[in-house]
């Protein structure tokens, strides 16, 4: 198989074809190409100073803002093993973190100083390098990068080289860390720009997730083809379409929560979006109220949905804009153009055309397996390249492949395999429901009992009797919830999706 190029070739790439042109804008700061390019070149180098040798592991704490991409690009430059951190985890969870990935060495923004300084106590042994901060006994690394070279440094980069160690524990609450090479990164900045966002130079997307999660995997494609990327520290309805207007942002990408709460944000009819060509969303299932809603206030032709995972990313599969109608805005897209699926049973055999089955997935974009997990990448990953999801799917007569849920999320009551997506997508259609999260809880008659978490609209009143009723009419009578509890708010995961771990927990101790 001929290998493409590595993301090293890809960053450089972009770097000499656009040097003059706008490449990063955040915290009130403009980049060039060539001037991020030069500062990712200067901080390789100051890591490098640091004692960080090709292929070692260095542990990022840094929330977005002007350093985010140059810093993401130094790591590469220095072949480097980045692991992200997510700054809404605890301390705990991130020790835990730095002892499993076996990080020597952390890179924390200033507004976390106090959270490395934390960290620093509990791993005594851990070097602490701040972003233009220090701790007692730590360095500045953009003061160390100011008089460090302009060019990047003498790397000898391999596609197998494993550049990004990316936690993801999804709901099932068992940490994995799927590494990600040279050549993996590089084939995710293909798949994107061949099935999701053939970005050109006029193109400007807007950051305001995290980078370390799905919305990063977008700043590599962009690079390479001209493009902006404005990065925001995090996500507001109101600084957001505020962002689109002032910078006139062409593409957007967004997980089902923060669409919601952009339709449900009273300026948004006010705020000059007109420059807005492509809304991408993916991460979890968008629920369907919510996409019709979405799709008559910001037309059809719009919207793009990826089905993806950390694993693989970022597309296994896109449903296309010309999709987005009737019972396909159900489905999560067509198998990408890169990428083979495959629908299996219990036994590993492929299913019949129709039927349900766990996707297996073999793409050039799919991880080298988890970091230090031997029986989990015996779970996961096979000796023929396929990537075993634990997502449960089908494919319709037109090709679309549809998400029933995780085979960890389905409930087994009364002798019924029921998927929480299709209870919740009934509740959510009614109109008093804001927001809802249905799980099983152990139950004697049933095995598991159909429990839904609901969040009512300001000034809406709706009784369980009355949502009970509503959600037989729509779907089989056995899928009706047993209980609904009222609340004020859902649990969610640090990347906005649904937790239903934290949920059932908070459930079951009731």
């Amino acid at each position: 198989m001929t290998q493409g190029p590595t993301c090293l070739e890809l960053i450089e790439r972009g770097a000499r074809q656009h040097a003059d042109r706008i490449a990063v804008i955040a915290e009130g700061q403009s980049l060039t190409f060539a001037q991020a390019n030069t500062r990712a070149n200067r901080l390789a180098h100051a890591m490098r100073s640091a004692g960080l040798a090709p292929h070692h592991r260095v542990a990022l704490l840094a929330n977005n803002g002007v350093h985010s991409v140059p810093l993401d690009f130094a790591c590469v430059k220095a072949n480097l093993n980045r692991v992200p951190l997510n700054a809404r985890l605890s301390a705990a969870e991130h020790v835990r973190m730095l002892t499993e990935a076996q990080c020597g060495v952390l890179v924390f923004g200033p507004d976390l100083a106090d959270r490395a300084a934390e960290l620093k106590a509990l791993k005594p042994d851990l070097a602490c390098l701040g972003l233009g901060a220090r701790l007692d006994d730590g360095d500045d690394l953009l003061a160390m990068a100011e008089s460090m070279p302009t060019t990047a440094p003498e790397a000898d980069v391999r596609p197998e080289d494993v550049i990004v160690t990316l936690y993801t524990s999804g709901t099932t609450g068992v940490l994995k860390a799927a590494q990600h090479t040279q050549g993996s990164y590089a084939a995710i900045c293909r798949n994107i720009l061949m099935n999701l966002f053939p970005a050109g130079p006029d193109d400007a997307m807007l950051h305001s997730a995290s980078l370390i999660h799905a919305s990063g995997t977008f700043v590599l494609p962009l690079w390479l083809r001209g493009a902006r990327n404005v990065v925001l520290p995090g996500f507001s309805p109101a600084s957001f379409l505020d962002a689109i207007a002032e910078h006139r942002v062409t593409a957007i990408n967004l997980v089902p929560t923060m669409m919601q709460m952009l339709l449900e944000h009273p300026g948004l009819d006010a705020v000059d979006v007109s420059s807005l060509e492509r809304i991408i969303y993916g991460a979890s299932p968008m629920p369907r109220a919510v996409i019709q809603r979405a799709i008559a206030r910001f037309g059809q032709e719009r919207f793009w949905q990826y089905f993806g995972q950390t694993e693989v990313p970022l597309c296994i599969a896109v449903l296309r804009p010309e999709d987005h109608h009737g019972e396909q805005l159900r489905a999560c897209g067509r198998p990408a153009a890169d990428v083979e699926i495959r629908l299996v049973d219990e036994n590993g055999a492929d299913v019949a055309s129709g039927e349900t089955g766990e996707i297996l997935v073999r793409s050039p974009s799919a991880a080298a397996g988890y970091f230090n997990a031997p029986e989990l990448n015996a779970q996961t990953f096979d000796a023929e390249g396929w990537v075993h999801t634990r997502d449960v799917g089908l494919f319709d007569a037109n090709g679309l492949l549809h998400l029933r849920d995780r085979t960890s999320d389905m409930i087994i009551s009364g002798g019924y395999n029921i998927y929480p997506r299709e209870v919740e997508d009934a509740l959510i259609t009614h109109p008093a429901v804001l927001e809802v999260a249905v799980v099983g809880l152990p139950d004697d008659k049933w095995v598991e009992a159909v429990t839904a978490v609901v969040v009512r609209r300001a000034g809406q009143d709706v009784s369980e009797a009355e949502l009970t009723a509503h959600v037989a009419g729509a779907i089989a009578s056995y899928k009706k919830p047993h209980r609904i509890v009222f609340a004020d708010a859902i649990p969610k995961t640090a990347v906005g999706k649904l937790d239903r771990k934290t949920l059932k927990a908070r459930l079951t101790a009731a």
